[in-house]
């Protein structure tokens, strides 16, 4: 076999793993969107119905629009998801900006100065390793003595705790690969160090802060244990609402949940799209080089 037959078989098998692998992760997104247009009677069909002959958007006017069937149990059980939607884009986009911001200045100091060593750095990081069942219940009874249970507050003060040591990890390897000599310029000039870090650094390494912000809203976005167990209707999530689309007569309603899960998605898939210039270039960052 030739060096060009081998490189070419090469490509085959590459191309080949990475058209399965792809198939494999989409193929729940399309059986979740497909399932939010099915009738009841193809939610359980057998064979399966892949993509049904009467797509119907009633699953959506369910969960969206207008309740259809209010006396059911799942009905009574569930609101509509717009306080779910506005507690869950309120909680997200404030914990992760907090996180991101204050990690983006203690990687700083972690970075330049030291302040944490390599061993420290990793006991920060194992510290989100703790499982949050391990967590939830003394959080909950603390929370409920300090008045901030079921709160957007309270969700928001744990989200930010427990993302604040990946933004801190993320971020110091951005800082990492600028170089030293950018802020010796900057201080020759002139520059104090509060301008060196948000008028040289920072936005040296965007793009990183930016792919840093998605990763730990994704977190956020979706977190379900904590968020169920620290309320109960003011500060209900997407997450926990979706949860709800359950009746003990009707059962679980798939296309209701496939419908909410959908409008749970779209978000995360805009803020994507919106800043994904700098996302390829975020999650591969090393174009700077000490």
């Amino acid at each position: 076999m030739t060096k060009s037959q081998k490189q070419n078989l090469d490509n085959v098998i590459r191309y080949t793993l990475l058209t399965v692998w792809l198939l494999i992760v989409l193929f729940p997104l399309f059986w979740i969107v497909a399932t939010s247009f099915k009738p009841d009677k193809d939610w359980l069909a057998w064979p399966p119905v892949y993509w049904s002959e009467e797509p119907t958007m009633s699953n959506y006017n369910n969960v969206w629009g207008a309740m259809e069937h209010a006396e059911t149990q799942y009905a009574q059980s569930v609101q509509k998801p717009f306080t779910a939607l506005r507690n869950s884009t309120i909680i997200s986009f404030i914990s992760t900006f907090l996180s991101v911001s204050f990690g983006a200045f203690i990687a700083y100091g972690v970075s330049r100065y030291k302040v944490l060593s390599e061993t420290r750095m990793f006991q920060l990081l194992m510290l989100r390793m703790v499982p949050p069942i391990v967590l939830v219940g003394p959080l909950s009874l603390y929370y409920t003595t300090i008045g901030l249970i079921d709160s957007l507050t309270g969700l928001i003060a744990i989200y930010f705790i427990t993302t604040l040591p990946y933004a801190v990890w993320m971020t110091k390897s951005f800082i990492d690969e600028v170089p030293i000599e950018l802020e010796q310029a900057a201080e020759i000039m002139g520059a104090n160090r509060w301008t060196i870090i948000t008028e040289v650094v920072f936005p040296v390494i965007r793009s990183g802060l930016l792919a840093t912000f998605l990763f730990i809203l994704i977190l956020t976005w979706s977190e379900y244990l904590v968020a169920f167990i620290l309320s109960k209707t003011d500060a209900v999530t997407l997450p926990v609402e979706l949860a709800k689309y359950e009746g003990s007569s009707e059962g679980r309603v798939y296309g209701r949940q496939a419908a909410l899960s959908v409008g749970i998605t779209i978000p995360l898939i805009i803020v994507g799209i919106t800043i994904r210039k700098h996302l390829a270039r975020g999650f591969s960052f090393g174009m700077i080089r000490k």
